[in-house]
């Protein structure tokens, strides 16, 4: 297989993806931090369809709401029960802890349940510009097909091998460029392969 560039990569993205954004909406930093939790093994869009019901309450709101009525709206989601117990552990501990906020500290947030490295990272990047490379599913994907990784890596093994190869300030805006790309064109199933530059260089063919 012929090897593709990291400036190779850099360069197609920033031409079809020049605006990349996180698709999870949110206006407050705890929201993104829920939001991001809901959205393991989700959809951003099935989350923003819960969200919006969600946070009709505030922080101290939902951490006082009994965990039927969180686990009614966020059903939709997938393993809604767990993940209702945490949402309303989130919000006691942000509430005791830092008065609310989502403070720029990595230990303290992969401390909290349901968060883990992946959720980290998007809530750094996001919130406090922190250089991170989220490694969801898309990334996950996309990275082993362009050769950035082996099949047998593990997220943590693709994460650092993708910190290597890539610019450290590129790394926040690339997170969402792979995570697009991945999600629009190269698919888990039927990807968009004709419309790709990378169709002759990618592990797929």
């Amino acid at each position: 297989m012929i090897m593709i560039s990291s400036e190779e990569v850099i360069k197609y993205l920033d031409e079809i993806i020049p605006n990349p954004r996180c698709e999870l909406n949110y206006t407050k930093d705890y929201e993104l931090l829920i939001a991001t939790v809901l959205s393991a093994q989700s959809t951003d869009k099935r989350v923003n369809m819960v969200t919006k019901e969600l946070f009709k309450y505030n922080l101290e709101e939902i951490s006082k709401l009994d965990l039927k009525v969180i686990e009614n709206i966020i059903k939709p989601v997938g393993t809604y029960q767990r993940k209702a117990e945490y949402i309303k552990k989130i919000a006691s501990k942000l509430l005791t802890d830092y008065d609310g906020i989502v403070p720029n500290n990595r230990e303290y947030l992969e401390s909290l349940p349901g968060v883990g490295r992946k959720t980290t990272n998007v809530v750094l990047a996001n919130i406090y510009d922190v250089p991170a490379i989220a490694v969801d599913t898309h990334v996950f994907r996309v990275a082993k097909r362009l050769g950035f990784a082996k099949d047998a890596d593990d997220v943590l093994t693709v994460e650092k091998k993708l910190m290597r190869k890539f610019p450290k300030d590129k790394w926040s805006r690339l997170h969402h460029q792979l995570v697009l790309f991945g999600r629009y064109t190269c698919k888990s199933k039927n990807p968009d392969c004709e419309n790709c530059p990378f169709k002759n260089k990618c592990k797929i063919k």
